[in-house]
C-alpha cells in the first residue's frame, strides 16, 4: 500500500515535470570562451534540472546529457530525465542564438515518457 502511494507520487511529479517541459523553456549560460562556445554536458544537465526545479517547484530531477552543447544556432542534442521509478523521459534542447560567449536555447520534453526496464 505504501509503495503504490510513492510511485503515485512520483508519477504525478514526472507528469508535471513533463507537462511543464511540454510547454517549452528557454535557458542562456555563459560559458568559457573558446570557437565556438561550448557548454560541457554536466552543466548542461545541471542548468536543465535547476530550471525545472524552479518552474515546478519539485526537487531537482536526474537529468543526463550525453555530450557538450555547441554554441552554433540549430545545433541540438538529446538529454534524458530519469524519474524515481526508472521511466525517462528524452529531452531536446536546441541552440537558438550565440552572443559572445553565451548560449542561449530552448529545451523541450517528448510527449510520452519510456516505462522502467525491468
Amino acid at each position: 500500500m505504501f509503495k503504490a502511494r510513492i510511485t503515485t507520487a512520483v508519477s504525478a511529479l514526472g507528469a508535471t515535470a513533463a507537462g511543464t517541459i511540454l510547454l517549452g523553456c528557454s535557458a542562456s549560460v555563459e560559458v568559457n570562451k573558446s570557437t565556438p562556445p561550448k557548454l560541457s554536458a554536466d552543466k548542461l544537465s545541471s542548468t536543465l534540472s535547476k530550471k525545472l526545479a524552479a518552474t515546478t517547484g519539485q526537487a531537482k530531477p536526474d537529468i543526463s546529457c550525453p555530450e557538450a552543447l555547441v554554441g552554433k544556432v540549430g545545433t541540438t542534442t538529446r538529454c534524458t530525465l530519469t524519474a524515481d521509478d526508472g521511466s525517462t523521459l528524452g529531452i531536446t534542447v536546441k541552440v537558438t542564438s550565440v552572443s559572445g560567449d553565451q548560449i542561449h536555447y530552448d529545451f523541450k520534453a517528448d510527449a510520452k515518457a519510456s516505462p522502467a526496464a525491468n
